[in-house]
């Protein structure tokens, strides 16, 4: 099988979750990723590990959210404050098709890195820039990370949470990662632009953007409303039938059946409620909206009354659209994430581990992780030699600093 991006070029200089996992989803396709991090490693390496694992060692544990953004990467450890460093930047990007960056816009002027003085190199080049907010307009300069821009400032952490409570916040890395298809959708069609007019193309992602993409539904109601959309109210929601109850053992389920009526007279006997179905309050959508209140709190009681595992065949027989409120334990050994083989192996440094798959599949492809992420500096001299820098170079850029 091919891979997709098979001969294709990337150079990473990013840090943190959304672009580096972009370009690790490219050396899944095929593509020859090579990792530009700080002599000191990216900030990202042992962080959530770290909070999860307080006796976390680096030395014999897997750094598991850090192999998922950077595997199968080639990892160089060059300090771009240092003299020398950009012109090796410039090299690897004259043999590349992608140049993919997160940092700001005054540090890439700083080091040279711009659009303009990376097309002089390479005409041809996929310019890929992310940042929390963008290139232009006000705020351009301001750092961000999913919190802010993506979760925060797009509007998103407004919506979430009780209708009287406080906004709720998200989980690390939820807004990087959506961000990161993003980003690799902009790269491909750019790619694809250039095979047609041999012309290089710049891409531009934000966070911010990103996350109000997410949310249209809402986003774009307000642009014609120019309103703030209510909280869903799981006491009083719009549809009781297109909510969250708790069972008898304290788990949770969620119903997802928006129209409503084709599915009343089947959740009406996956309940045991044959009066319900008499009852004229309830006979369509409108009059159980109306009575919202009234029927989410019997609907309440009704779930209270037997377990997650008890009413999974109830519901299941009526074919209602429904899902448990899955925690991770039962995720990662969910036979259906098995079956669409949403997890895969690597062979790594520490030993074999589990971790997720490229998130899509491409039948007849060569599509997947190719092996572990690099540690700090780990092909420096592979990739430097294959530009042709001379043991002389390398040492002068050594003693500079410039190299880890």
């Amino acid at each position: 099988m091919v891979a997709p991006l098979e001969g294709i070029r990337v150079v990473e200089a990013a840090n943190w979750l959304a672009a580096p996992s972009a370009a690790a989803l490219m050396a899944d396709l095929g593509a020859d990723v090579v990792k530009i991090e700080n002599p000191v490693g990216d900030a990202w390496r042992t962080t959530l590990m770290r909070g999860r694992k307080p006796d976390f060692d680096p030395e014999t544990d897997v750094d598991a959210a850090y192999e998922l953004d950077n595997r199968g990467k080639r990892g160089v450890a060059l300090s771009l404050e240092s003299p020398g460093a950009s012109e090796v930047v410039k090299r690897m990007v004259g043999e590349a098709d992608i140049f993919i960056t997160n940092l700001t816009a005054p540090r890439i002027a700083r080091y040279d890195l711009t659009w303009e003085s990376l097309q002089e190199v390479n005409p041809r080049l996929i310019y890929v820039v992310l940042t929390g907010y963008g290139t232009r307009g006000p705020d351009n300069a301001m750092t961000a990370f999913d919190y802010s821009a993506f979760w925060s400032r797009s509007g998103i952490m407004s919506l979430i949470g009780e209708p009287d409570g406080p906004p709720m916040p998200c989980r690390p890395g939820q807004g990087d990662h959506a961000t990161a298809l993003n980003l690799l959708s902009g790269a491909l069609a750019a790619l694809r632009l250039r095979d047609m007019t041999d012309e290089g193309q710049f891409v531009e992602v934000t966070l911010q953007r990103t996350g109000a993409w997410t949310i249209g539904a809402d986003v774009s109601t307000s642009l014609i409303l120019e309103d703030q959309p209510p909280r869903i109210d799981r006491v009083q929601p719009g549809n009781p039938m297109f909510n969250s109850y708790e069972t008898a053992d304290g788990r949770w389920l969620m119903l997802v059946m928006p129209t409503g009526d084709r599915y009343w007279i089947p959740l009406c006997r996956a309940l045991s409620q044959p009066a319900w179905m008499e009852d004229e309050r309830y006979s369509s959508l409108l009059g159980r909206m109306e009575h919202t209140a009234e029927l989410t709190g019997a609907m309440r009681e009704v779930f209270r009354s037997k377990t997650l595992a008890e009413w999974t065949p109830l519901l299941n027989a009526e074919a209602l659209t429904w899902a448990p409120v899955a925690e991770l334990p039962e995720v990662i050994h969910d036979p259906q994430m098995e079956a669409m083989n949403a997890w895969t192996e690597i062979d790594g440094p520490e030993g074999r581990f589990r971790t997720l798959n490229t998130p899509f599949e491409i039948a007849g492809a060569d599509v997947g992780p190719r092996g572990p992420a690099p540690k700090t500096g780990q092909h420096t001299h592979e990739v430097l030699r294959e530009l042709g820098l001379t043991d002389d170079e390398l040492a002068e850029l050594a003693a500079s600093g410039a190299l880890g």
